[in-house]
């Protein structure tokens, strides 16, 4: 089995340390539960990304409130996060049922560290080799006329172009009626603000390939519409973990979350 990606590692660290901040932005507080000594050296590596840091546990914060909506307004919604990672949204928000799709040694591992039996939700964790398993084939168990809210984090900054598209169409045919939330990042914020920490995922064995210049232009090409769009860079500030120049406001647009739908 191939090992747990760093970077899985590196997203989790910082979210334990905001768990443990007098004034939590996320309060992941399972996020400990995945800690073991390789974790800690990785989490290390990354401690002077500041900003980097700040801006990623914003990220996962704007997600939390947004799926809060939506279980609000629904909340037997089902939640579908691809490329799950060490997310313990199943646990930390109230309703919902909860599919995670990842790696089948990341999900050997939360199984261990965090078993689906504790969790007040219905939850679901399904193994899939991104490389030669089909996504939709593993969707097509929950394809329905249900509402169903699809997560992807911190994912397709890691893929081609090409592969995104067909992710898009994958859940287009699956779900009939689904809204997208996702982060995405434009070039110019990536070569403004992103570069040391590329440097250090790049060695790790990881590398951003999808920086272009307007990234939500790829899913317009594939039917969908932007819905609600949320810097990432301008709630950190306004949760007090980072500070940006004012001049510097006209690029933090970004880096944003965007909720897309499927056009009918």
């Amino acid at each position: 089995m191939e090992p747990i990606s760093n970077t899985a590692f590196y997203c989790c660290g910082v979210r334990m340390q905001d768990a443990e901040a007098s004034k939590s932005i996320c309060g992941d507080v399972y996020a400990k539960l995945f800690m073991n000594v390789e974790m800690l050296r990785i989490h290390a590596t990354f401690k002077d990304e500041v900003k980097a840091n700040a801006s990623n546990v914003a990220r996962h914060r704007i997600i939390d409130d947004l799926l809060r909506e939506e279980l609000h307004a629904t909340p037997n919604i089902r939640v579908v996060l691809i490329g799950a990672g060490f997310d313990t949204r199943a646990y930390r928000l109230s309703g919902g049922m909860w599919v995670e799709l990842d790696e089948p040694q990341i999900i050997a591992y939360k199984n261990e560290r965090l078993p689906v039996v504790d969790c007040k939700n219905e939850l679901q964790r399904i193994p899939i080799d991104f490389s030669t398993d089909s996504l939709e084939e593993k969707l097509s168990l929950f394809s329905n006329e249900t509402p169903v809210v699809v997560v992807i984090e911190g994912v397709f900054i890691y893929l081609e172009a090409e592969a995104i598209g067909h992710l898009l169409q994958t859940l287009r045919r699956i779900f009939s009626r689904h809204k997208l939330i996702c982060d995405l990042m434009s070039r110019k914020f990536f070569e403004k603000y992103s570069c040391t920490l590329h440097e250090k995922i790049q060695g790790m064995g990881a590398s951003f390939k999808f920086t272009v210049e307007n990234p939500d232009e790829i899913f317009s090409n594939n039917d969908y519409r932007c819905i609600e769009r949320v810097s990432i860079v301008s709630r950190a500030v306004d949760f007090g973990s980072i500070k940006l120049p004012r001049i510097l406001h006209t690029l933090s647009n970004g880096y944003s979350i965007y909720v897309f739908e499927p056009l009918q």
